[in-house]
């Protein structure tokens, strides 16, 4: 396509240039085609240290500065905030599993601890941010932090001794939930002295509390109700300012209002998501609440200036910050921080955390989803001694999701929520050769990532503008602008337009959304692609169909989620990104585990798919997608399918928490929570769907259609339900099923099927962690060949977005590229496909308890877990050694860079 092919070069040749600049860098972009058409800018060609990396989702990491990577290689690793050692260079680093102390002019960590270095506090994580570090009477150092167990619903404020040498645990207080929730989640605590008495204010995320607590004798003084889900606090003389998540508790009875774990919020009837955000101020003394102050959505950090005179709130989800003045309690000023501010620009920048100059004239912001810190001069209505206007001066490029930041020794020091990603290869694990199966040691799971910090010189205005131009090229900005391109006249129908709003040959799109897979583990042993036979477990013989597609159509052995579990994946297949409270809750899973779409603190502002294309005037039918299924309490998988094999449908009803999703739900057509579902009855409910619209006259068929197709989650060996062979074997046949119902009907000529998995969390690639299967199928895809283009979920929704003619939704899928190279411009509208049987029986039950010895007994009594029961519950790597002893046999699993069987971390 002309427009992506003659604007790009120019500006991805100069992205390879900038990689250049540093002296540790010997490799950039091979050349300025990879980014612009992909055909060969292969993941596992950019994952070595100290090398450009390219995202699943549009973004390329190239940080300024030195990166400190840590953290076991075999867990999913994230830092999550920091703050300064007085009277040092160091400073304390919160992650996921303990507290480091970490030198800035040596880049390395001085100390760990760990959760697991107490038995008391095992299976604790640390929370979304906020530590502290104060000094006692005698001048011991001590950092305070949140953390939780969202197995066994316990919650401390933790506090570790520095000696400046060494970290060790001193006390914990213990917080227990209260009211709705079920877990307190400390958050972020301060620490003031009153009277010579140490006080810790702690907000309580879960418990919608603030807590005051006399830290020297370990009493509560005063619990006070806060809005829904509070998160960042500052202190100013009397006064403590409060961000509540989700704004203020609902009180007008009349309101669109949904529940979101832990209480109730306000909510947008379009969209489900969060209507309101505010900070709540606090008398110190008594805890009374002195006003309630309006900001923009998803308020998160929160900090003040040092005389005092103003409060500075990153608002995530409205890409901006709210600038209170402390001596009337009134925003002064908002001012936008995104890459791309006013018309031009797109949501999607997630201002999450903040910090000041010293000289308080300049203010520096982590956008997550930018990968950068935004540079903002402050104008004398933010800043004592601010001038001009308030404006951003520029961006330093982080890596992936910039979130704690502080200034110390004139450095920016930066923990990357996300860092590279999950990249660990078991090549650089240093396990013994024989350790390694037979793909030589090339084996990705996407729960295998280093926590990272970054550690960037302050810029000067040259170096700045420098940074700006590359964080452009990063964010691949010349994309958003291409999207932004008017349709031309008299232009030809073809499969996906140029540019939005051109006419398509396709009518109607079917999107279809699988669980859990990597592309090894199902086409792994398909020889005209890049795969590893031996990590395939679910092959040919499982998965028939989908080996037919691929030779039928087209096989894509370089496609790729965006996400590393279904609770990110679900947004990024739906919304084209995920949100700042995602990614705060990522790997912990604290408040809730959003596979369905029921907890309207995830979503963002613009909404998701169903909603771009029916605020476009498109017509919108979803089967199984954000809804859950309720039906007869003890039914289970086996009576259900046998009922169905008789011609008895299941009774159940669909429900959804988003009001715009209701009237758009198949009511026929079951969602999912659990296992005891088959795919052949979702399967039949579409087809009949499809027949019915066949029959009316016209053509009513929905335009968009969104569809879940679950079962190839697999619940692992529990006795009541099939083995994971033949769950897979179901889940394959019904999507062999749905392919020829729409290529046997009159809408084939002009119908096209997206088919995804949510993620790829459940197994081992040896290309990439994020590589998973996806299909691409319509009489313009019949190319019978490899497409090696690097597509990702963002992409298919570009090309559907693309398809119908309506605009992105927001920066990712303003910048992804359309599946043009998945296309031809000749129809072969005479093929229809009929589809494979099963050649593994769909009842293949698991054994009974009764007939099982030795390691099946053991892994069978594991799958019966509780957490096991629902979508995505319980311990994944535990169901990854499950499955493959299901499938595998006596063949060893890749134990040895595995991680543990049995981990604390009940989580996904």
């Amino acid at each position: 396509m002309s427009s992506y092919k003659t604007i790009a070069p120019a500006i991805i040749m100069a992205l390879a240039l900038s990689a250049c600049h540093q002296p540790n860098r010997t490799h950039a972009l091979k050349n300025a085609d990879q980014v612009n058409q992909h055909n060969s800018y292969d993941d596992s060609t950019l994952r070595q240290t100290n090398l450009p990396v390219l995202m699943p989702y549009n973004r390329i990491i190239d940080p300024a500065g030195e990166v400190l990577r840590y953290g076991e290689d075999t867990q999913e690793n994230h830092s999550l905030d920091l703050k300064a050692i007085p009277g040092t260079d160091l400073v304390a680093v919160e992650d996921r599993y303990g507290m480091s102390v970490v030198s800035i002019s040596d880049h390395k960590v001085i100390d760990r601890w760990l959760y697991t270095a107490d038995a008391k506090y095992r299976g604790q994580m640390s929370t979304f941010s906020g530590l502290e570090v104060y000094k006692t009477a005698d001048g011991k150092v001590k950092i305070l932090w949140g953390s939780a167990n969202a197995g066994n619903k316990q919650s401390f404020v933790m506090e570790a001794g520095w000696d400046g040498q060494k970290l060790s645990l001193s006390k914990s207080f213990a917080i227990k939930p209260e009211g709705e929730s079920p877990l307190a989640l400390p958050n972020k605590v301060l620490m003031a002295q009153q009277d010579g008495i140490n006080y810790l204010y702690v907000v309580l995320n879960g418990n919608n509390q603030l807590l005051k607590i006399n830290w020297d004798k370990q009493e509560l003084t005063w619990a006070k109700p806060t809005g829904v889900a509070p998160y960042g606090m500052a202190k100013v003389g009397n006064k403590i300012y409060l961000s509540n998540w989700a704004g203020p508790q609902v009180t007008d009875k009349n309101a669109e209002a949904a529940g979101v774990p832990y209480g109730k919020a306000y909510t947008n009837a379009q969209t489900g998501a969060t209507s309101r955000g505010t900070v709540s101020v606090f008398d110190a003394n008594s805890g009374n609440v002195i006003k309630e102050i309006e900001t923009g959505l998803h308020p998160n950090d929160v900090i003040a200036s040092a005389d005092g005179r103003f409060i500075y709130v990153a608002n995530g989800n409205s890409d901006n910050i709210s600038v209170i003045n402390t001596t009337d309690d009134k925003i002064a000023e908002t001012i936008d921080v995104s890459l791309h501010p006013g018309d031009k620009g797109f949501i999607g920048d997630t201002p999450n955390a903040i910090t000041l100059s010293d000289d308080g004239r300049t203010l520096y912001v982590s956008n997550g989803l930018d990968n950068a810190v935004a540079v903002v001069q402050l104008s004398g209505k933010s800043a004592t001694k601010g001038s001009g206007s308030s404006m951003i001066k520029g961006f330093i490029p982080t890596e992936a999701y910039p979130a704690g930041l502080i200034i110390k020794n004139n450095t920016l020091v930066v923990t990357n929520l996300e860092g590279e990603g999950s990249r660990i290869n078991a090549k650089d694990m240093k396990r013994k050769p024989s350790d390694l199966p037979a793909t030589n040691g090339d084996a990705f799971n996407s729960h295998r990532q280093l926590a990272t910090v970054s550690f960037i010189p302050l810029p000067d205005d040259k170096t700045l503008e420098t940074y700006t131009k590359r964080v452009n090229q990063l964010n691949l900005a010349y994309r958003a602008e291409l999207a932004r391109l008017m349709p031309r006249k008299d232009v030809a129908p073809v499969p996906v337009p140029e540019r939005i709003g051109e006419p398509s040959v396709f009518q109607h799109v079917i999107y279809i959304i699988k669980e859990n897979r990597t592309y090894d583990q199902v086409l792994g042993d398909v020889k005209a692609g890049n795969g590893s036979p031996d990590l395939c477990i679910f092959g040919e013989q499982v998965t028939p169909n989908e080996h037919q597609l691929v030779k039928d159509f087209l096989l894509m052995d370089n496609y790729y989620v965006s996400g590393k579990s279904s609770a990110e994946g679900h947004q990024w297949t739906d919304a084209a990104m995920v949100t700042d409270y995602l990614e705060k809750n990522v790997r912990a899973w604290f408040r809730s585990y959003p596979h369905v779409q029921e907890d309207a603190l995830v979503y963002d502002k613009k909404g998701f798919i169903w909603n771009n294309a029916a605020d476009h005037g498109k017509t919108v039918r979803i089967y199984g997608e954000a809804c859950t299924p309720h039906f007869k309490k003890g039914l289970t998988w086996l009576p259900i399918y046998n009922d169905y094999m008789a011609g008895k449908m299941l009774e159940f009803n669909n429900t959804s928490t988003i009001s715009r999703v209701r009237p758009m739900l198949s009511p026929t057509y079951p969602g999912y929570d659990d296992h005891d579902i088959n795919d052949q009855i979702r399967a039949s409910a579409f087809i009949k769907e499809l027949n019915d619209y066949e029959k009316q006259p016209g053509d009513k068929l929905p335009q968009l259609m969104v569809m879940a197709l679950p079962a190839d989650h697999t619940g692992g060996t529990t006795p009541r339900l099939p083995t994971p062979r033949a769950m897979v074997a179901d889940n394959d046949l019904a999507l062999g099923r749905i392919v020829e119902a729409v290529s046997k009907s009159r809408f084939w000529k002009n119908t096209v099927i997206f088919v995804t998995e949510d993620d790829s969390q459940a197994g081992w690639d040896h290309v990439s962690a994020y590589r998973t299967t996806g299909f691409v199928i319509s009489p313009y895809s019949r190319l019978k060949q490899t497409v090696h283009t690097n597509y990702n979920q963002t992409c298919i929704v570009r090309t559907i977005e693309q398809i119908l003619g309506i605009p992105p939704m927001n920066s990712v899928d303003a910048t992804a590229l359309p599946m043009f190279n998945c296309f031809t411009q000749r129809p072969d509208n005479s093929f229809v496909y009929t589809h494979v049987a099963n050649q593994v029986p769909l009842n293949e039950m698991n054994a009974k308890l009764s007939m099982l010895k030795g390691i099946d007994l053991y892994y069978a009594r594991q799958s019966m877990r509780p957490e096991f029961k629902h979508i995505d519950g319980g311990n994944d790597d535990l169901m990854n050694r499950i499955i493959w002893n299901s499938v595998k046999g006596k063949k060893p699993y890749p134990k040895k860079y595995a991680g543990h069987d049995t981990g604390d971390d009940d989580d996904d």
